[in-house]
């Protein structure tokens, strides 16, 4: 079972939703969270906000971050995935930006990523990725990280209510 339908189904368990906000990656989280049957039962929609604008208009990433750090930025994830699970209307969101190449960019060198995820009860996280590769291994990768981030955290929300339930036992 891949990461992504490894994700749905654990979400679809707690049946709680998912949404996506995508820079570096384009569109590939969401194609690869679509890509599973029965997607839709738990995936709420995506944002592609690849210019730096559209983060700040549609994902209501902070201005002033943006202009002071650009938009390769754990801040601006973390942002990110707020925004758009605000958004979409989702339990959780998840986010990806960074940069793929070929050229550096907010003076970040190529195979910087920043992904992060927002989720129920305030819950933030991200992780800063430093990959090497080509454009299409850096965004695949980014891919697999995001989805990482998320399996990760349900399981550690799913232990920590596991042993709450069990009287910490």
């Amino acid at each position: 079972m891949t990461e992504a339908a490894r994700v749905l189904a654990l979400l679809a368990e707690r049946g709680q939703t998912l949404a996506v906000a995508e820079s570096l990656t384009g569109g590939l989280v969401a194609a690869e969270l679509t890509g599973v049957p029965g997607a839709s039962a738990v995936l709420r929609g995506s944002v592609t906000a690849y210019a730096t604008d559209l983060k700040r208009e549609l994902l209501a990433v902070d201005p002033t971050l943006l202009e002071e750090r650009g938009a390769v930025d754990s801040d601006v994830a973390r942002q990110m995935a707020t925004g758009v699970r605000g958004l979409l209307g989702a339990d959780w969101g998840i986010a990806t930006t960074g940069v793929a190449g070929p050229a550096a960019q907010d003076g970040q060198p190529v195979g910087t990523v920043h992904v992060a995820l927002a989720g129920p009860d305030g819950t933030e996280k991200t992780a800063v990725l430093r990959l090497n590769g080509g454009r299409a291994e850096i965004r695949k990768e980014s891919v697999r990280s995001v989805l990482a981030l998320l399996l990760d955290e349900i399981l550690a929300t799913a232990r920590a209510q596991d042993t709450e339930q069990n009287g910490g036992n």
